[in-house]
């Protein structure tokens, strides 16, 4: 393989820990040591921009492998990586080698060919394999295909393209920006309840979709908050709205007698907890940990044990509803846990929510919170396949959501979400991603009660195939993306 590939060449390179990454043959750099093994090229790596002495043995040719090694890493970096190169192939006009060539069993014989005869055939940048396989060498037919392949939308997978292709439809839908948070504003609804503010202090970590409309609402309820986010950008208008930014989860824990949690999943939620500078660090017989993030009940009571090993009080709220609601404070609070804690954070939930439950004991909120998002989520799906298929029959959406509010499927659910696929944003109100977490632990606390969930089942395969097209930040709304192509 050491004398097959030459300066400029296109290749699959894999270094040690790393999938196939797209790169090329390019001269050393004088200030890079040349390792001592034999047959090793010097490549530059797209998209990471990095540069690495390669073996022979560990490199692959990459039109010729590119359909096989396009799938092989899902990261959002790798996916950046192969759009550069694309884009590199299509600014420079590099021919495409003819099928023929980029076999895999012709590929020993490749060294033999002349670099003019690797060019006598070409076929479109963006060809797909399955369009590769049915060109017969016809010019007038190769002409055909480029001329319809070039009016498709640019698109990295081979398989999106071809299906861009079909329906002359862009696949992927940018995520419009989130307009920011008015912290200062005050919801009527908020106006209207006209809550005493209790006098403890309270932390906050996690400034979220979630998370940032509950602590506006306390703070403009009254209440002493003191803010903490990974990143510390998403703290400046809550400070100068008059909360106080803390270095650390244990700074938080520290200064507050009460502190709620609002993050990503449970693994992040473990990780504010047992973490270096986490909350156990400074929890103690007079502090509260209120655990909002969507979660396991498992997860849920490791917390608690964990919390109450260290003398303090746990309580899980888990919360129902989505970005309007929490910014409105109306969601639904689910809270089990300490009795006497659910008691002392009623004046941050009365500003948080419209009404807040208490469930009993450690877990029985975050499985409530799970039976209600699985019919959420088998419900959205439902829609959403329901207006892919009007769409497909010709029919209106807008008349398919007119009539529907007329009948005993209205709900504001089905209202909302209908709206957002007629309207195509997707401005994200709840991350899909945040939903298809939701089933996952549904389909696994079901496994543990030997219960089948056939339907959550295939809703789930639904939501992470979205997701996999590269909507998981989007609203759940877009899995509407999945239903229709």
């Amino acid at each position: 393989m050491a004398d097959t590939y030459k300066l400029g060449d296109l290749v699959w390179a894999k270094m040690k820990g790393f999938s196939p990454w797209p790169g090329k043959v390019i001269p050393a750099k004088d200030n890079v040591k040349k390792p001592s093994k034999k047959h090793c090229h010097f490549i530059y790596f797209f998209g990471s921009e990095n540069y690495a002495w390669i073996e022979s043995a560990n490199m692959k040719p990459y039109f010729q492998y590119k359909g096989r090694l396009m799938n092989a890493n899902k990261t959002s970096t790798f996916k950046e990586a192969v759009e550069c190169i694309e884009k590199y192939i299509g600014e420079n006009n590099i021919m495409v080698p003819d099928e023929e060539e980029t076999n895999d069993t012709n590929h020993a014989t490749k060294g033999s060919t002349t670099s003019k005869e690797r060019k006598i055939k070409t076929t479109p940048k963006r060809r797909s394999n399955s369009d590769a396989s049915s060109v017969g060498g016809s010019a007038k037919r190769m002409k055909t295909e480029k001329d319809s392949l070039l009016t498709s939308s640019p698109i990295s997978h081979n398989s999106k393209a071809r299906v861009s292709a079909l329906l002359n439809r862009p696949v992927h839908i940018e995520r419009p920006v989130t307009p920011p948070l008015d912290v200062g504003s005050v919801s009527q609804t908020l106006k209207d309840k006209k809550i005493e503010p209790s006098g403890l202090k309270f932390g906050f970590l996690g400034l979220g979709i979630i998370g940032s409309g509950i602590v506006k609402n306390l703070l403009n309820s009254g209440h002493s908050v003191m803010v903490w986010n990974r990143s510390s950008e998403k703290c400046g208008d809550f400070v100068n709205a008059g909360a106080k930014e803390m270095m650390t989860p244990s700074d938080v824990i520290a200064a507050a007698d009460i502190t709620f949690s609002c993050v990503s999943d449970p693994q992040v939620a473990k990780n504010m907890v047992f973490g270096n500078c986490g909350v156990l660090q400074e929890m103690s017989a007079d502090k509260g940990y209120v655990e909002m993030t969507g979660i396991d009940a498992e997860t849920s009571q490791d917390i608690a044990e964990a919390i109450g090993g260290r003398g303090g009080r746990y309580l899980e709220a888990q919360v129902q509803g989505s970005k309007i609601q929490a910014e409105e404070g109306t969601l639904v609070i689910l809270a089990a846990g300490d009795r006497t804690l659910f008691d002392d954070c009623q004046s941050c939930f009365q500003a948080m929510g419209k009404n807040s439950f208490y469930l009993g004991e450690v877990g029985n909120a975050s499985k409530m919170n799970l039976v209600l998002q699985v019919m959420a989520g088998v419900t959205l799906a439902g829609l959403a396949e329901g207006m892919a298929l009007a769409d497909r029959a010709g029919l209106q959406q807008k008349d398919v959501m007119e009539i529907m509010e007329l009948t005993s499927l209205a709900c504001p659910l089905m209202i909302e979400k209908g709206k957002a696929i007629i309207e195509g944003g997707f401005p994200t109100h709840l991350p899909l991603q945040h939903m298809q977490k939701d089933l996952r632990l549904g389909m696994l606390m079901g496994d543990m009660l030997e219960l089948p969930l056939p339907l959550t089942a295939a809703t789930n395969e639904v939501f992470k195939h979205a997701k996999r097209l590269g909507y998981g930040e989007h609203d759940v709304s877009s899995v509407y993306i999945r239903t229709r192509f």
